[in-house]
């Protein structure tokens, strides 16, 4: 079994409710992260959501609301994004996905089903492979970075591919975002996604582990998320016709079931 990371001491405090939904400040160390959490069953499948670069859990809403169908959710908010305060320095995928971990002993979670979109696939990956005491189940949505596309213009001209056919409500959420995180941080976190081998670090995964897309991604594209699937001891690959990069929120409903039938 892989050995667990050492972490600072976590320590966590609750706001106010919003929109029905608690609001976790949660520090690990020197890092601060926030995680809104719905109530629910204890016994219901535990659902966690991890957004991608300059996002935050903002454009997982919809999905969070088809997931509260079936399970509780919980959705992070990752040091420098959602207007968490941003780290001195470069966040490695390793370093988040701990951060993650901390944050979700401090809550008390454990056996989760851990759902993370774009660059979130891999702090998600990452975490499974970290522990697999905490990770029952792994989702990744339009996962990246293909190692063939790992360059700065390749996945820029990706994005703007995707972005002139996405719906205006999901380009009006990913602007917002990205001018909260702002492009200095956008830029240092860029460097750790395009290094990170999300298909090498599968093979330290054994989590059942299901891999969607948007069948018109030009982002996450078939080859491969056919190859990540391919790489998880046990995965699966699930194609949601006519859409694309924003699946989670353009198909909340279809990516929710796909997800909630790997949980049971």
């Amino acid at each position: 079994m892989p050995r667990r990371p050492a972490l600072p001491d976590a320590a966590t405090g609750t706001t106010a409710s919003i929109s029905g939904l608690l609001r976790h400040v949660v520090r690990v160390g020197e890092h601060e992260l926030a995680v809104l959490s719905s109530d629910g069953d204890t016994d219901a499948p535990a659902f966690v959501l991890v957004h991608g670069l300059g996002m935050s859990h903002r454009y997982l809403e919809r999905l969070g609301r088809e997931l509260r169908r079936t399970g509780t959710t919980h959705c992070v908010d990752l040091p420098g994004f959602g207007g968490r305060p941003k780290p001195d320095g470069p966040l490695t995928i390793e370093e988040g996905a701990a951060l993650i971990g901390g944050a979700l002993d401090a809550m008390g979670l454990d056996r989760v089903t851990l759902v993370g979109h774009s660059m979130g696939a891999q702090f998600a990956t990452e975490l499974a492979a970290q522990r697999p005491d905490l990770v029952t189940h792994l989702v990744l949505i339009g996962p990246v970075t293909d190692p063939a596309r790992a360059r700065p213009l390749s996945q820029a001209r990706d994005l703007v591919r995707d972005a002139v056919k996405e719906p205006p409500s999901g380009n009006a959420m990913a602007l917002l975002d990205y001018l909260r995180c702002g492009p200095r941080w956008y830029l240092t976190e860029l460097a750790p996604m395009l290094a990170y081998r999300t298909d090498q670090a599968l093979r330290r995964v054994i989590a059942p582990t299901l891999v969607i897309r948007g069948e018109d991604d030009p982002v996450a594209r078939r080859p491969w998320c056919a190859q990540l699937a391919s790489a998880a001891v046990a995965g699966t690959l699930v194609e949601i016709p006519r859409h694309r990069h924003l699946v989670q929120h353009t198909a909340a409903g279809m990516t929710a079931a796909a997800i909630a039938g790997l949980a049971r």
